[in-house]
This record gives C-alpha cells, sequence and structure tokens, in this order.
C-alpha cells in the first residue's frame, strides 16, 4: 500500500511539475515563431506585433528576440505587462525608410520627429537583455560634416524616429540593453511613474543633432543607474515639455553611478520646463570629453527647485556652434526664451503668447564636484530673482586651453537678446543672482593661458555672495 502512495504521489508531482513547465512555457513568445526572420532586411513589423498582442492578451510574459538575427522593423507598439527581452546577439534595427514614420512622439506637434517604438497607458513592462536596439539613426540624416551630419530640410514634418517613447506608463523597467544609433531622441519617459533604468548601454552617434539620450519628461519616482551614455545631444535631461502639459510635473529623480559623453550638455535640466521641476539628485557620476558639463537651462514658465549634484568628475572642452555650450563644467540659467520661426516655434509658448517671465531656480547644490575644462563656472539670469539659493561647496576648477575653438564666451541660447557673453573667462561667473554661497571652493589655469583667461571670481548685480575659503589666484 505505501509503494502505491507513493508511485500516486510521485506521479502526482510529475503531473504539476509538467503543467507548470507548460504553463511557463506559454508565457515565452518568441517572434521567430510568428514568422520573424532575422536577415536585416525583411520587414518584421507584422510578427513582432502579433507576439506582443498575443502575450499580452495571455496575461503578460516575455516576447523573445533570439539570439544570431538581425530583426529589422518598422514602428511597434508595446502592451502590457510585457517584457521585451532582446537576447545577446540579437539586434533590433529600425526601418530606414522615412514614409513609415507616420506617428508623431508630440501630439499635433509633427515637426520634432515621429516614434519608433512605442507604449502609451500601459503598465507593467519591462525591456531586457543584452541584445542591441538599434535605431538606425546615420540613416535618416543628410551628408556628414566635420562636427555632425547635416539636418535634411523639415517645415511640419519630422520623420525621423524617436527610438523608444512610453507615455503615461507605470511600473517601468529598461535593464541591461544595449540601446543605439537613435535618429532622434534615445529613451523619452513621458508622464511615467515608478521607472527603473539599470545598467544599460546608450550608445548614440556623436555627430547625429537631437541625439538625446534619456529624456524624463513630466515624469515621477525615476531611478537610472549604472549606465554609460553617449549621445551627441544631452545625455540625462529632465524637462516638461508643453504638448503632455496635463501629466504634471516632473519630481523625485535619482541618477547615480554613469559615466556620459556629450557634444551638448551630459547632465541637463531644461530647457522645455512649463511646469516644476523638483527633488533631483545626481549622484556619483563621471562626465568625460563633452562640451558642457552641468546644466540647468530654464526658459520657460515652470521652476526648478531643490535639486542635488554631488560627487561628480566633470571634463570639458569646446566643440563647434552646432553644439550649444562653451566648456561650461556648471551652468545654472533662466533666461527668457525667444520667440522665433523655427519649425516648432508654435510649440514653445502657451497657446495666444508669444511672452512671459521666465521661472525661479532656487535651492540648488553643488558638492564635491572636481572640474577639468576650458571655461569656468556660470551663473545668469535675466534678473536677480530668478536665481535664487545657490550653494557652491568643494567644487574645484581646473581651467586649461585644450583646443584651436574661441574661448572667452558664455552661451546663453536659447534666449532673447544677446546669445552669447563675450569677453573674459572666470572661474565663477555670476551675473544675477540671490543668496550665492561659494565655499571651500578652488580655481587653477593650466600651463596653457591665453588673455582672456582671467580672475577666480566675476559677480554682477548679486545680492548676498558669501565667499568663504575660496582659493586660486588670476590667470595672469
Amino acid at each position: 500500500m505505501r509503494k502505491k502512495n507513493t508511485l500516486l504521489l510521485l506521479l502526482l508531482v510529475g503531473v504539476l511539475v509538467s503543467c507548470q513547465s507548460n504553463k511557463s512555457s506559454d508565457r515565452v513568445f518568441n517572434i521567430v515563431d510568428y514568422g520573424a526572420k532575422g536577415d536585416s532586411l525583411t520587414d518584421n513589423v507584422e510578427a513582432i506585433q502579433k507576439a506582443i498582442d498575443a502575450c499580452n492578451k495571455a496575461g503578460g510574459g516575455q516576447v523573445v528576440v533570439p539570439s544570431g538575427g538581425v530583426y529589422m522593423t518598422s514602428p511597434i507598439t508595446l502592451a502590457s505587462f510585457v517584457d521585451l527581452h532582446v537576447e545577446a546577439n540579437a539586434k533590433l534595427l529600425a526601418n530606414p525608410k522615412e514614409s513609415v514614420y507616420t506617428k508623431s512622439a508630440f501630439k499635433d506637434n509633427r515637426g520634432e520627429g515621429m516614434m519608433w517604438i512605442s507604449g502609451e497607458n500601459i503598465k507593467d513592462v519591462s525591456i531586457s537583455g543584452k541584445g542591441e536596439i538599434n535605431g538606425n539613426g546615420v540613416a535618416f540624416m543628410g551628408k556628414e560634416l566635420e562636427d555632425s551630419y547635416e539636418l535634411k530640410p523639415v517645415h511640419e514634418f519630422d520623420p525621423r524616429p524617436h527610438l523608444l517613447t512610453l507615455i503615461n506608463g507605470k511600473n517601468i523597467q529598461i535593464k541591461d540593453v544595449i540601446i543605439s544609433n537613435s535618429a532622434y531622441w534615445g529613451i523619452h519617459l513621458v508622464g511615467c511613474n515608478n521607472v527603473t533604468i539599470d545598467g544599460i548601454n546608450l550608445l548614440n552617434n556623436l555627430k547625429i543633432r537631437n541625439g538625446d539620450g534619456i529624456d524624463v519628461d513630466h515624469s515621477t519616482n525615476v531611478r537610472i543607474s549604472n549606465c554609460y551614455i553617449k549621445s551627441g545631444d544631452d545625455c540625462i535631461c529632465l524637462k516638461n515639455r508643453r504638448e503632455y502639459a496635463e501629466l504634471g510635473p516632473c519630481e523625485n529623480i535619482a541618477v547615480t553611478n554613469c559615466i556620459m559623453t556629450s557634444r551638448s550638455c551630459a547632465i541637463k535640466i531644461g530647457s522645455e520646463n512649463m511646469d516644476k521641476i523638483s527633488h533631483v539628485v545626481f549622484d556619483n557620476c563621471i562626465i568625460r570629453d563633452s562640451n558642457r558639463g552641468i546644466g540647468i537651462q530654464n526658459r520657460d514658465e515652470g521652476t526648478v527647485e531643490d535639486v542635488m549634484f554631488s560627487n561628480i568628475q566633470v571634463d570639458c572642452k569646446l566643440f563647434s556652434d552646432v553644439w550649444w555650450g562653451k566648456s561650461e563644467p556648471i551652468y545654472v540659467t533662466a533666461y527668457t526664451r525667444k520667440a522665433g520661426d523655427h519649425k516648432d516655434a508654435g510649440w514653445r509658448f502657451p497657446k495666444g503668447m508669444v511672452d512671459y517671465s521666465v521661472g525661479v531656480v532656487t535651492n540648488i547644490y553643488f558638492s564635491n564636484i572636481k572640474c577639468v575644462g576650458e571655461n569656468g563656472v556660470f551663473v545668469g539670469a535675466d534678473t536677480k530673482d530668478k536665481l535664487q539659493n545657490l550653494y557652491f561647496d568643494q567644487v574645484d576648477l581646473l581651467i586649461s586651453k585644450r583646443t584651436n575653438f574661441k574661448g572667452g564666451i558664455y552661451d546663453k541660447r536659447p534666449c532673447k537678446g544677446d546669445l552669447f557673453i563675450k569677453g573674459k573667462t572666470y572661474g565663477f561667473c555670476l551675473n544675477n543672482a540671490l543668496n550665492v554661497t561659494i565655499r571651500n571652493c578652488s580655481v587653477r589655469w593650466g600651463d596653457t593661458r591665453p588673455s582672456y583667461f582671467a580672475d577666480v571670481l566675476q559677480e554682477q548685480k548679486v545680492d548676498d555672495l558669501k565667499v568663504i575659503n575660496l582659493a586660486g589666484k588670476a590667470a595672469h
């Protein structure tokens, strides 16, 4: 009797294990099983979309892009409860045909790119694996120039695809994958809540303009960590675009352990900000070979407050005027945006308005920032009340001429009036601010010192400036 019971129990266990195994396999949706071909030429959009939709309909699971193939595809739409898993030695490749990109990344504003991989009103979504998601960016560019790629003429419609756009998503994870060669922004989070981006390599072409790395737009509770980001435009940028005004502020953002290189600004807040950006921490990061290091660029009516930058190495040098920035390692500004005739000018201002006052930037902290570059720290605003409560503690600067590009310039773009301040290079250049503290900081000058290298500190119209233990001498 005991033997029969034991055999019966083993049979039942076997059946349960078999059921669990079958259940698990039912939740894996290999795109090849839906007809995908990894020959880099077949448009696999139908097969991939079928796999995603089937996974969602089954209650969730993993959509697998298998190793060994290059799977070219037109735009695809993610769904809730789906893990898009790109295996090692597998590649998703964007279709190079401009005509397949018709869904705008910014609603009715069709002048700033379309969407390739996207998802809206989704939850519990992840992108994982050791493979590559390649935006085929160079295919959408004009001829190659010395400092960039020429942009094709655009009036009201720009077909260049953003690589990944997630709108109003909840519980999002992006881990380990390689995101590369985007024709426009790489990862765009719009109104998302509870996002983790961890351990990815985001490798955009350094000559592609508008090729941002990660844009956090109207999103909350976002953690970005352990990433290597290389991009022609900003590596990590926080903003509040007007097209998505209903999605609320951008707040509770933590970035740590990231390495970044940019031809524009490695870490940027702004310039588009029609709401509030607050409670932000950037810590333990390395910025190398960038045009600008850390930038707050407020140009709209929104505010920036309670932001901390700590334990960061910054290495900057000058690049051409194609890229905004003049090798400022730290840049804190609040200038009113100029109305213009750019392709998206109608979306930069509230409807019916062409002018307004820029919002306040306040409670900004810099601690233990080590900087090497061709320029110094720049702080500037239209009026002193727009920049308040700025703290520089253990910010050390080594300013040395390293390129043949002209220096002695601070870059205010985009703004009304003069776009540049020309003249001298200072360790700390402060124009219009309230309550600025510089404590335990230093300025050194390299062996190559052009005539425009000047003093450790220059200030104009700064109220309540406190300088405590600032070490350094004039360049000459």
